[in-house]
């Protein structure tokens, strides 16, 4: 990782630049793999007072590039505000990346041949079930099990071989088709 530390305007001495350097190494824990760290020190003066203004440019290999801007009265504590700001920025991205893996074509494929697996044992699995269906039988015996079941229909065959519905409507009343 290469760090560069401009100063604009202001003279920087030992102590600014190994606090600089010790807050830039911090950023290593979130194993980004970062290029380069270009500190940028500056200072105005606005309103009769002197502002210190720190940016940080971070660039990370195969993503796009952080950059944090920080100002304060004093120098020092910009830098340190600066320095969380990027630390909260690299662990967001750190999060992201960790977080959301990707899947490969071979998984991928994998799990597509699972699932027609899973599929065709649940289609093999089908459980005839003799229906009642053929048999004719009278409205008030269907009226009278359609009560006790609590279903909200009946199909049956009436003597006349006609298929016909039974069903409860919802005003509690029944229909017939």
């Amino acid at each position: 990782m290469n760090i560069s530390i401009t100063g604009r305007g202001v003279e920087l001495t030992d102590p600014i630049k190994e606090h600089i350097t010790a807050s830039i190494e911090t950023l290593k824990k979130y194993n980004l793999d970062i290029i380069s760290v270009n500190a940028i020190v500056s200072a105005q003066h606005k309103k009769g007072k002197e502002h210190s203004y720190v940016e940080f440019v971070i660039n990370l290999a195969h993503k796009n590039s952080i950059i944090i801007k920080q100002n304060d009265q004093d120098l020092y504590a910009a830098i340190d505000l600066a320095t969380d700001r990027a630390q909260k920025a690299m662990r967001r991205l750190h999060d992201r990346v960790t977080d959301h893996q990707k899947v490969g074509l071979n998984e991928a494929k994998a799990e597509v041949v699972d699932v027609k697996e899973q599929a065709q044992k649940i289609e093999d699995e089908i459980i005839p079930v003799e229906l009642e269906l053929y048999k004719p039988r009278e409205v008030e015996d269907v009226l009278e099990d359609l009560k006790q079941s609590g279903k909200m229909f009946e199909i049956f065959l009436d003597h006349e071989q006609k298929t016909r519905v039974l069903y409860k409507r919802n005003d509690g009343k029944f229909g017939l088709y």
